[in-house]
């Protein structure tokens, strides 16, 4: 059943994709480039969705440390 639906997307990206760039295919070649580009288009969003999470992770560590910082200065112990 998941193969169907990739082949059925596929054809419906496929599609799309060669109309958009006004390129003239036959349905199979269609579907190849529909379910190719699915697969390259997957792997390149999560690669991006990866990179972006470690960034997003990384600031907001950053963001966090510096509120505890401003919470320990205010309200910590008082120095002499």
């Amino acid at each position: 059943m998941a193969i169907l639906a990739l082949i059925i997307i596929g054809a419906a990206a496929g599609f799309i994709a060669t109309r958009l760039m006004n390129l003239q295919t036959d349905l199979v070649t269609t579907i190849a480039i529909g379910v190719l580009g699915a697969l390259v288009g997957g792997l390149v969003l999560r690669f991006l969705l990866a990179i972006t999470g470690l960034a997003v992770g990384f600031v907001g560590a950053i963001l966090g440390a510096m509120a505890l910082i401003w919470l320990w200065e205010t309200y910590g112990p008082k120095r002499r």
